[in-house]
């Protein structure tokens, strides 16, 4: 009997290729400064209830959409336990023989997925049951010169789209506080486009606490503020960033405002004077960015 044979899994696989593929990219990161992540993913079976619309079971979630599934099968520290698939987006997957995959994994109908996904999801033609990422502590920070802090943004596709905003823009760490956080989620990983898998989530008790030992790395944090008395681009500092976001609507906590290193804001000339967070997000990303390698490129 082949080698393939016996672990259940081709040697070339698109799936094997997926995992490769991943550590390539996550290898390069942490030469760039981030923690490397384990791997490994059991196999279980889908639980009839599941399948009758009852949800997730206790522990595990959904996570549906081609690109979501993709960055899914291709981190080795995502604890995959099944999946329903239709035949096309198998084929878009190049998933290869479903029972060579080492989770259970079957065909379903759309309509079978969308008694679970809800029909406000777009699936895509593809879920999988899976456990969710556990967050690291603040002491796992690596070596990286930019990251995100969400002060109580809850809204799941806010956050969703400022993990996809952040690893675009090679953020190495997202810290959310313990309370007043989405937890993983299928919306908030769909909303991530397959950025969840790729990046590190942290998670702190006291938002002040965690910028203060921040401070002590060497960071410089900036909280964004439409009422800031400076413009961004003109309030970095030094070669470590932190940006700190508040939620719509109340914005800051005044805590936070008071422990950050400074306030600013987005300069906007419209008659909008304000943007979504997940907006606002991505244009202090690239801006944090911009001076970064222009602080490389002086030193």
């Amino acid at each position: 009997m082949s080698d393939a044979k016996k672990t259940g899994t081709p040697k070339d696989s698109h799936y094997a290729r997926l995992r490769r593929a991943y550590r390539d990219d996550k290898a390069g990161h942490d030469r760039a400064g981030h923690d490397k992540r384990p791997g490994g993913a059991p196999t279980h079976r889908l639980r009839r209830p599941e399948i009758a619309g009852e949800g997730p079971a206790a522990g595990l979630i959904h996570l549906y959409g081609l690109h979501t599934v993709r960055a899914a099968l291709g981190n080795p520290v995502r604890k995959i336990r099944s999946m329903l698939v239709t035949r096309n987006a198998a084929e878009r997957l190049e998933l290869g023989p479903l029972d060579a995959l080492p989770f259970s994994a079957r065909l379903a109908e759309p309509r079978e997925i969308e008694r679970m996904t809800g029909s406000e999801a777009v699936h895509q033609g593809v879920l999988i049951e899976a456990e969710p990422l556990k967050p690291k502590r603040l002491e796992a920070l690596g070596d990286t010169k930019l990251i995100l802090v969400l002060d109580q943004v809850t809204d799941p596709h806010n956050v969703g789209a400022i993990l996809r905003s952040a690893v675009a823009f090679s953020a190495g760490a997202l810290i959310t506080t313990s309370r007043h956080s989405p937890a993983e989620s299928g919306v908030l990983a769909k909303s991530a486009s397959g950025a969840l898998e790729h990046i590190d989530h942290i998670e702190v008790r006291n938002l002040a606490e965690g910028l203060n030992i921040l401070h002590q790395a060497g960071f410089f944090s900036i909280g964004l503020d439409s009422e800031g008395p400076a413009e961004l681009e003109k309030s970095f500092s030094g070669e470590k960033i932190a940006l700190v976001l508040g939620a719509e609507g109340k914005g800051l906590r005044q805590k936070t405002r008071e422990t950050v290193n400074a306030l600013a804001r987005l300069d906007m000339p419209g008659a909008i004077r304000s943007l979504n967070v997940s907006n606002a997000a991505a244009i202090a990303l690239y801006a944090a960015g911009k001076h970064l390698l222009a602080k490389q490129a002086s030193d």
